[in-house]
């Protein structure tokens, strides 16, 4: 087995170990974090209803433009920022935090501090 395979499937257990805990109620929906070599994603989501209720990503055509000239790390943090107002504007105050498996350090910790600034609480 290759080292990338071994530290995905490590990455996998991590995860399934965390959302054994980590549950998104109608009250208080999970937000989770998925991060590839080049983007980052992150998702609201009601796990009752398996429903993702916002959304927003390095992708996002809203954020294009700006994200150009940024370092991943300030990329994370504009997503988490985007992803607090659109929370907001839906009415989602709390939530609780899947950080997907990932350390909470560098990308994933700038998206979940910038979300906290923008309002969320977790």
């Amino acid at each position: 087995m290759s080292k990338a395979n071994e530290s995905y499937i490590a990455r996998i257990r991590r995860h399934r170990r965390v959302r054994k805990k980590v549950v998104g109620t109608p009250e208080r929906p999970r937000l989770n974090v998925f991060r590839s070599l080049s983007h980052i994603y992150a998702q609201i989501i009601d796990d009752s209803r398996g429903h993702t209720l916002v959304a927003a990503s390095s992708i996002d055509p809203a954020l294009r433009d700006q994200l150009k000239g940024l370092t991943k790390t300030q990329q994370a943090a504009q997503v988490g920022r985007l992803l607090a107002e659109r929370a907001m504007r839906a009415g989602i105050q709390q939530v609780v935090f899947d950080r997907g498996g990932y350390k909470y350090h560098g990308r994933v910790k700038a998206l979940a501090e910038a979300s906290r600034e923008g309002g969320l609480k977790f």
